[in-house]
């Protein structure tokens, strides 16, 4: 009873008022026969209700979760609660029945809130339904509560006739009594108001269906003005869609029209007057003050425009085009980036190993996809079966692996003596990770608990990366990079993910540090969110929004990148990608453009000024800049990439067998490697095997830490239960951001150099 009392008064102190958006305490919960009801920290929170098995679990160690939009609540006595919810069962008890009454309250509220907010939830992602919808919803439900509100009427008017006629039936047998004739007079006049009441009744409910008639005539009339505007507005978003691609095509063709003029392209052409003009694809540049800004959300407005003077220093965009193809010698131009970062000493190594250039076909499975989608409307996409269909034969780890199909970005950042500059260069990096999205609608298998994945380019490019799958619930993977050439980069990636019936939104959480060891800058950025639409019909197509803030900790330098959404009415090129880059001051110095499927560019800004007011009413700040430098350019996909999952040249490497990896590594995962070789009904046989292996390793992991629990406190040993301890990452605090994460404690290429891989969980 003491631990029941006590159960009761930390939920007490802990858990606000009912009604408000977070319920936290102590419940008892029903385990098994064994162990019978344990003490368990439940979290109410955004209509989930997780249950934790100590309050300090929950930075780390989600037990389970139940959705109370579609949950039922039902009390069996006193003190219990019971929670169920897609066969999925939870009995509880409280301490006392206060405590118990203060739960039931809070998560009826709770419920009634996630139901309102699923029925109320719109497509935020631009692909929207139609207004028209909602309003015949809305239309329909008012007439069922009119045509409910009748059927009421009718009945009490039922009753009133029933009544009615019983009374008359009484009053008249009154009259054939013997009674004086005073009393018969005031029964006569009894029986004339009943008959008026019955009278009115009858009108009062003929009224109310006429009024009912009336309604669903103008309904159906509405419906009809609703489909028109409905049909006229698809027409509409289809002519203008059919608009902006024939406008991209148009400007494409002239963006790759060849020059009229001979001339190299570092020598201004000349006219008959010996004035200097620009060349043909310069011209609308330099003659015309192109915007290439509209002012971005969240961040100053500003418009930015080409200088129209000294153009004798200035290169053609031929020239651009030429160093997208490897010539860096492009970045000396009027100190735009210093020649240091242009060092390529030791860049082009030949690679001392002949890597794979292509995988096994993809096989042509047919799935019906809503038999499988349909009953996963928000639940969380770790937790849900999903057959290799879905997949691709890489890991998450191999993924986050991919961040580094770019390295030379970082390579070249390294060399640079300008903080500005070497910050272009990271916001160029921080957008090249996502290249590599734009086909891959495919999902990567989830990582099992304590899986790896190594790669080691020492000898080609200079750097190792190590990955491991941290935890599981919720999942996380932690990685570190550590390159010759001067660079170090760490990350801890949580992906948090939801099926929103039409799209599924992948957010992944964590910070992004990179750190250069001669100059000690230290960069910190977080990624973007990922949507996939389309999930139930149409073609799938993967979408990136968001803003990036890229900061130098050491110089406060900051970069503001800013994705934006596509959308149908949207003038600018779809995937664009803006951004800021400026010194700790604020000042602006450069100005970053481009896509994140194709190529990054940056402008030095030379001059600026405030400018007139946008059409938000808005003032914008105008920047003149040089002409744009190439900073990155995507690699093209390899030859029949769309039948090989749309992989990179990267990425077809990450599953080649190497000899001497860790026992745990993602390339000795068998369902992913039956998948790669076609065998999909093989490969699903053995993810199912894995995830049960898994499960029952928790299980029993669990159970260890219940008795471990037990016994602390039968024995009071003061000893606390450790949990799962990853191999090659441990936790500590970040000084720079103050959040506790997993970084690499060191140890793994020791190990792989000696070749002792006992320690390794056999999780495979």
């Amino acid at each position: 009873m003491s631990e029941q009392g006590k159960g009761s008064a930390s939920a007490s102190a802990a858990a606000p008022a009912p009604g408000s958006d977070t319920y936290k305490g102590w419940l008892f919960k029903w385990t098994n026969y064994l162990k019978g009801y344990q003490r368990r920290w439940f979290v109410l929170s955004n209509g989930l209700l997780s249950y934790y098995r100590t309050q300090a679990e929950m930075a780390h160690t989600c037990r389970g979760t139940i959705n109370l939009a579609t949950a039922h609540i039902d009390t069996e006595d006193a003190c219990n609660i019971v929670l169920s919810s897609g066969g999925r069962t939870y009995h509880l008890k409280a301490s006392t029945e206060v405590e118990r009454q203060r739960w039931v309250t809070a998560l009826e509220l709770a419920k009634a809130k996630a139901i309102r907010m699923m029925n109320d939830q719109s497509d935020d992602s631009g692909d929207e339904e139609p207004t028209s919808q909602s309003d015949h919803s809305e239309i329909q439900g008012t007439l069922k509560i009119l045509v409910s509100k009748l059927d009421d009427l009718s009945t009490c008017n039922d009753l009133i006739a029933k009544h009615g006629a019983a009374l008359q039936r009484s009053l008249s047998e009154l009259e054939g009594l013997k009674v004086p004739v005073e009393g018969g007079e005031k029964i006569k006049a009894v029986n004339e108001r009943a008959t008026l009441f019955r009278i009115t009744s009858n009108a009062m409910i003929n009224a109310c269906r006429d009024f009912l008639d009336l309604a669903e005539t103008h309904s159906r009339r509405w419906q009809r003005a609703l489909q028109y505007e409905r049909e006229q507005r698809t027409h509409l978003e289809e002519t203008i869609e059919q608009l902006a691609k024939q406008h991209n095509s148009l400007e494409r063709a002239w963006r790759e029209a060849p020059t009229l003029v001979s001339s190299p392209p570092s020598a201004p052409t000349t006219n008959k007057e010996g004035s200097k003009r620009p060349l043909k694809e310069e011209a609308s540049d330099e003659d015309e003050d192109t915007e290439y800004f509209d002012a971005m959300e969240d961040s100053p407005a500003f418009i930015t425009v080409t200088a129209t003077e000294n153009t004798q220093h200035r290169r053609s965009q031929s020239n651009l085009s030429g160093a997208s193809g490897g010539h860096p010698n492009d970045w000396n131009q009027d100190d735009h980036v210093s020649s240091s970062c242009n060092d390529v000493s030791g860049k082009e190594l030949q690679p001392r190993r002949q890597r794979r250039t292509r995988i096994p076909d993809k096989p042509n499975y047919s799935l019906n996809l809503w038999s499988i989608m349909k009953n996963c409307i928000g639940k969380e996409l770790s937790k849900i079966p999903m057959p290799v269909n879905f997949n691709e034969p890489l890991s998450m780890l191999q993924r986050l692996t991919e961040d580094l199909e770019y390295h030379e970005l970082l390579d070249k950042a390294a060399r640079c003596e300008s903080s500005l500059e070497q910050m272009c260069l990271v916001a160029a990096f921080s957008v090249s990770s996502y290249s590599t999205t734009v086909h891959r609608t495919a999902k990567p298998f989830n990582p099992l608990l304590g899986e790896t994945y190594e790669l080691d380019r020492l000898e080609e490019f200079g750097y190792r990366s190590i990955c491991e799958q941290v935890s599981h619930h919720p999942p996380a993977a932690a990685h570190h990079v550590i390159s010759q050439r001067g660079w170090t980069l760490w990350q801890e990636i949580t992906i948090a993910s939801k099926f929103r019936g039409k799209y599924l939104s992948i957010m992944p959480l964590g910070a992004i540090h990179l750190h250069f060891h001669s100059t000690g800058n230290h960069y910190v950025w977080r990624k973007v969110t990922s949507t996939v639409h389309n999930i139930i019909v149409g073609k799938l197509w993967i979408d990136q929004s968001g803003d990036i803030e890229i900061v130098n900790n050491r110089t406060k330098d900051t970069c503001q990148l800013k994705f934006s959404p596509y959308s149908y009415f949207s003038r600018d090129v779809p995937r664009k990608v803006t951004g800021v880059v400026a010194d700790s001051g604020g000042q602006a110095h450069y100005i970053l453009s481009g896509t994140w499927d194709d190529k990054m560019e940056s402008a030095k800004i030379i001059q600026s000024s405030r400018g007139g007011s946008g059409s938000e009413g808005k003032q914008k700040t105008v920047y003149q800049t040089l002409s744009p430098k190439l900073l990155w350019k995507k690699y093209p996909l390899p030859e029949n990439a769309e039948n090989m999952y749309y992989f990179s040249a990267l990425a077809l490497t990450l599953n080649e067998q190497e000899e001497g990896v860790g026992l745990t590594d993602s390339r000795l995962r068998p369902d992913q490697r039956l998948m790669e070789e076609g065998r999909w009904d093989e490969a699903n046989s053995e993810k199912q095997r894995l995830e049960e292996k898994q499960r029952a390793v928790r299980r029993r992991r669990e159970a260890e830490a219940s008795d471990a629990q037990d016994e602390e406190c039968d024995y009071d040993s003061g000893k606390e239960y450790e949990g799962y301890q990853p191999l090659w990452f441990h936790q500590r605090r970040n000084s720079i951001t103050g959040e506790t994460n997993f970084v690499y404690k060191g140890g793994y290429w020791e190990t792989k150099e000696k070749q002792d891989w006992s320690m390794c969980p056999d999780i495979f």
